[in-house]
């Protein structure tokens, strides 16, 4: 699987784990120079609390495109370490 957006590669993987719909990339897939840390957080009831990236690319900024949940609950212990996307980052084979 291949997350881009702007026309780059954010994420290359072969190994991803599809939780509700989404894509979750290994942390190490990811290519650290398109990522901003971002303050932003969020609360789901069955996988914690999730943090997330912005995305800059070419001088633009995708705020909030990229999530993970550092220290996911129990149900979803099988996304830790992963991040996933959205926000008009595509997710193709």
């Amino acid at each position: 699987m291949k997350a881009t957006w702007n026309g780059h590669t954010i994420a290359e993987s072969d190994d991803t784990v599809i939780v509700e719909g989404n894509h979750y990339f290994p942390r190490e897939s990811v290519r650290d120079e398109f990522l901003i840390d971002s303050d932003k957080t969020t609360i789901c009831p069955w996988k914690g609390t999730a943090n997330y990236y912005s995305i800059g690319v070419d001088g633009e900024t995708n705020a909030d495109a990229a999530w993970y949940y550092a220290e996911p609950k129990e149900a979803a212990a099988e996304i830790k370490g992963r991040v996933a996307f959205w926000r008009g980052v595509e997710v193709t084979p």
